[in-house]
């Protein structure tokens, strides 16, 4: 009598029918949580710098010139990158009405793209 090893195709191919009902299930689902993962980043990081602007401001009257300086004078540790762009130069900075104060009042995202709830990333 023989032994027979292995699988037959019929197994092979009810197991990589299951493996792709999986797939399709939890692949979206992992998506929709990696940009929701990028805008929390996102949002965050607008939050810290802010903060560290207006401390800067309190604590000099002035505003920074730029976001390297935040980092200079220990606000930042680094320039945080844009979670949506991948980049650190891609950030919008926003000058104060009176430009003798400084040239960095706030700052945007620069991703030309909408967040999950339609608003653009530019107005957060």
């Amino acid at each position: 009598m023989r032994v027979p090893r292995g699988f037959t195709m019929i197994e092979l191919m009810v197991a990589l029918a299951i493996l792709a009902v999986i797939l399709t299930i939890s692949a979206p689902k992992y998506f929709n949580n990696l940009d929701a993962a990028k805008e929390s980043t996102l949002r965050e990081d607008l939050f810290v710098m802010r903060d560290a602007i207006d401390k800067h401001f309190s604590d000099h009257g002035r505003y920074p010139d730029s976001l390297n300086e935040l980092v200079e004078k220990r606000y930042l540790r680094a320039v945080p990158i844009d979670p949506i762009t991948q980049k650190t130069s891609s950030w919008v900075l926003k000058p104060p009405t009176d430009t003798s104060l400084g040239a960095v009042y706030d700052v945007h995202s620069g991703a030309p793209n909408k967040a999950r709830d339609g608003t653009a990333y530019q107005d957060w």
